[in-house]
């Protein structure tokens, strides 16, 4: 771990100036990823500012007709707070789906946003690597890539982003507001994260100069019909080969409205808004679950290792579906796939 200056400034205004007079700064809250990266020598900030205790920002709050969950709420708080439960059962259940209850008590709603990825070649400053190393190369495409991505994938990268939260965020619309020097803004969930392109060093549209203030939750529609489908390696503690949060408004039978997000498969959550057009106005059907994963997969491909990824993406979809359309969710506690 390289030598680095450390500050803990007391209010959002501070820290943006922090950030904006150390241009090698990193922010830093519970920690659970900057600092397994910092050992690991793949992030080498010179300045760290500690946003752990500025005010105003460990609330869950309303905000119109929707939920504001501050930047410093803890994974824990979110899932388990009893509006994000009865309102957002997606949310918890995404949330419950990832890392361990530790991780979960220590980790925040902002961290959750800017987790990097777990792709081997990333963490190891052996290897060659884009996104580490900008212009070294990608051995990932022709190496060991059965977690990688299978969509929106470049020539420079094939990484996938590692958070459950996020994917059921995708699905809710959730809108991230952060501060900069020239005020706050707020960024549409769908546009938070990127697709690696030709700068795959960029995770988000986050600036170097700002800091999250938190995520607001938009009025609340898919409370009865949602699942939060992950399909890994193993029960517990371990990323997502494919997850699929799935909101449905439904009316006997037939779909109104229809969102879907799928994780461990790209850049950032992957969302296909002419897949949701797709469910409006039809029966809940099998049929026509097969017909919408087959649009969300249009363009995949696989790397080698990873091609089983498209199939499995194929059925996950038509599975989340299924148990969106029925009011089963997926049991993040019962994990047997339903």
């Amino acid at each position: 771990m390289n030598r680095f200056s450390y500050a803990r400034p007391g209010s959002v205004a501070d820290a943006v100036r922090e950030l904006a007079g150390h241009p090698a700064a990193k922010v830093i809250a519970g920690g659970t990823n900057l600092v397994d990266l910092m050992k690991y020598n793949v992030e080498r900030p010179t300045h760290l500012v500690d946003v752990g205790r500025l005010p105003g920002l460990k609330e869950i709050e309303e905000a119109g007709e929707g939920l504001r969950i501050g930047a410093l709420v803890s994974n824990t708080a979110a899932a388990y707070d009893e509006r994000v439960k009865e309102r957002y059962p997606l949310l918890s259940s995404a949330i419950l789906a990832g890392a361990s209850p530790q991780l979960r008590n220590a980790a925040t709603t902002g961290g959750n946003l800017l987790q990097r990825t777990r792709c081997y070649y990333f963490y190891d400053p052996a290897t060659p690597c884009n996104k580490r190393e900008p212009g070294s190369g990608c051995p990932a495409k022709e190496g060991q890539n059965r977690i990688l991505a299978i969509l929106g994938t470049s020539e420079h990268c094939i990484a996938t982003h590692p958070s459950d939260m996020c994917v059921a965020l995708a699905a809710l619309e959730a809108v991230v507001k952060v501060a900069g020097p020239n005020g706050e803004r707020s960024i549409p969930m769908a546009d938070f994260h990127r697709l690696p392109g030709n700068m795959p060093e960029k995770d988000t549209n986050l600036h170097a100069d700002e800091i999250i203030l938190g995520v607001e939750l938009p009025e609340p529609r898919f409370a009865k019909h949602y699942t939060y489908l992950k399909l890994r390696d193993r029960l517990s503690y371990a990323f997502a080969l494919v997850s699929v949060a799935a909101a449905l408004e439904m009316d006997g039978d037939t779909i109104g409205e229809a969102r879907i997000a799928l994780g461990g498969v790209a850049h950032k959550p992957w969302r296909v808004e002419e897949a949701e057009a797709m469910l409006r106005g039809k029966t809940a059907d099998r049929t026509v679950f097969a017909a919408v994963a087959e649009r969300i997969l249009d363009g995949a491909q696989g790397f080698g290792h990873n091609d089983f990824k498209i199939d499995l993406a194929r059925r996950a979809v038509i599975r989340a579906l299924s148990q969106a359309a029925r009011g089963t969710p997926q049991s993040q506690t019962d994990k047997r796939i339903q």
